[in-house]
């Protein structure tokens, strides 16, 4: 596989799993309210504004776990707190982790 056919695989894996995964979530987890579900896990996507205050803002050989604050350590440590709460905060809790994972598996899952 050429390295132009691996940069576009992750590309969408990491597009993917940021906008059509969620959609399995909240159907697997909140099928009553599977659209509510799914909005608000789009909406942990906005942890990524975090990015803004980096320079470059986008930089593909950067980590963005353990770099960002949004994304570091600490506040993977509370995301999972939230797992322990009902209702949306456990769905923002679920959004965010999975995001993390997400964000985990491009830098780390894939050649660069």
């Amino acid at each position: 596989m050429a390295l132009s056919d691996i940069a576009l695989l992750k590309t969408f894996t990491h597009y993917f799993l940021h906008l059509v995964f969620p959609v399995f979530i909240a159907l697997v987890f909140y099928r009553k309210n599977w659209k509510k579900a799914y909005f608000i896990l789009l909406a942990t996507m906005l942890v990524d504004l975090d990015h803004l205050f980096a320079n470059p803002i986008f930089d593909p050989s950067r980590e963005s776990i353990g770099f960002h604050f949004l994304h570091s350590y600490y506040a993977i440590a509370v995301y999972f707190l939230l797992l322990f709460f009902k209702g949306n905060i456990r769905i923002i809790g679920i959004g965010l982790l999975f995001h993390m994972f997400t964000d985990y598996q491009d830098f780390n899952f894939w050649p660069h």
